[in-house]
């Protein structure tokens, strides 16, 4: 490219006496601009999902625990997970349908995934199929936050003695928040006062009950590299999310009986609501909320969620959860209810499997298939 740009330019060489310093600035500007246009063409990164984006944009010293837990039901704050069922559904492949993917792809690939859950191919998913899968697809994440874990824990134990004291954990936490690292270190070497902000400081107390809770007896303040995996994903231990449910009914829990009644549950949270839209979106909350409430959480239907029943629905390696799961995403897209899911219902209902509405589902199962 360069060659053909200076080739271009030779005729103005010539002219360079008569029209002096503007004919040298002119030549220089082209000849950038096309070394500018090469590096650009060779540099220019190739299309990403958003997933793989926001993957690479997350720091990676980042070593607080995340708000999100794939795979599990409700989120730290107690809100239902939107994205669970298509999190249950598609696995580690969870970015692989963006909008921008091309359709005839997604569908094809969306019908890869409909032959790997049809175990005996009878091009129908049954409950049991789907329980499977889904089971499949949470060990998965399970799997993923593991080796994410894994790297945190190398980030916060520079000494590689396979322990994480408490001290070492916020040094490195202050440090990300943008403390001097020594200066903190030396802090609480010298038993000084650290002077944080108020916020910091009560992110730093829960982060420190958090971590006595992951602290399997004998308490020492010590995390190995188990304990600090349930500290970030208190999932992967029955006392972590036994303390994570504790956490949630705190939240929810007005009246202080440490149950959870359905007004409870369904209470909108702190705001007001403007207008229309955040009237409806109001509206979706409780109705969803109440659905939920109903027919999965409070199992003895006595219109009480207890810790226990809170703790076993939110629990994502429970089989029977797994199943009553199946049952609700196979309901959703049964148009011809017959208890299974059949290859043009999964197209017609992609964006609530994946996320991604998939046009023209009728004519293309023929084609995938």
């Amino acid at each position: 490219m360069l060659c053909v740009v200076w080739s271009l330019t030779r005729p103005w060489v010539a002219m360079a006496s008569r029209w002096g310093p503007l004919v040298g600035l002119a030549l220089r500007c082209l000849w950038l601009l096309g070394a500018v246009l090469l590096m650009d063409a060779s540099a220019r990164p190739a299309n990403h999902t958003s997933t793989r984006d926001r993957a690479a944009n997350r720091e990676e010293n980042e070593i607080l625990p995340p708000d999100h837990l794939n795979g599990v039901k409700l989120e730290m704050d107690g809100h239902l997970n939107r994205d669970f069922h298509q999190e249950v559904f598609l696995g580690k492949d969870l970015g692989g349908f963006d909008e921008d993917t091309e359709p005839r792809r997604s569908r094809r690939k969306l019908m890869v995934i409909f032959s790997k859950v049809d175990v005996n191919s009878d091009r129908k998913i049954s409950a049991k199929e789907m329980q499977r899968w889904i089971m499949e697809k949470t060990a998965e994440h399970f799997q993923e936050a593991m080796e994410e874990s894994k790297m945190h824990f190398r980030a916060v134990d520079p000494d590689g003695d396979g322990h994480v004291s408490w001290d070492e954990y916020k040094v490195r936490f202050l440090a990300s928040k943008g403390h001097s690292e020594k200066e903190v270190a030396d802090a609480i070497r010298l038993n000084e006062e650290l002077k944080v902000d108020e916020e910091t400081q009560e992110v730093l107390e829960n982060l420190k009950d958090r971590w006595y809770q992951a602290d399997s007896p004998p308490a020492d303040l010590l995390l190995t590299e188990p304990e600090f995996l349930s500290f970030l994903h208190p999932e992967h231990s029955r006392g972590m999310l036994r303390f994570m449910v504790k956490e949630i009914v705190r939240d929810l829990d007005q009246d202080g009986d440490k149950q959870l009644s359905l007004p409870e549950f369904i209470s909108l949270p702190v705001g007001t609501v403007e207008n229309q839209q955040g009237q409806d979106m109001d509206d979706n909350w409780v109705r969803d909320r109440k659905k939920e409430f109903e027919e999965l959480i409070d199992s003895d239907h006595d219109g009480i969620v207890t810790a226990e029943e809170l703790e076993s629905y939110m629990d994502p390696m429970n089989e029977y959860n797994a199943l009553n799961e199946a049952k609700q995403m196979i309901a959703v897209a049964d148009e011809n209810q017959n208890q299974h899911l059949e290859p043009e219902e999964v197209l017609k209902y992609s964006e609530f499997f994946t996320g991604s509405k998939l046009v023209d589902y009728a004519r293309s199962v023929h084609e995938e298939f």
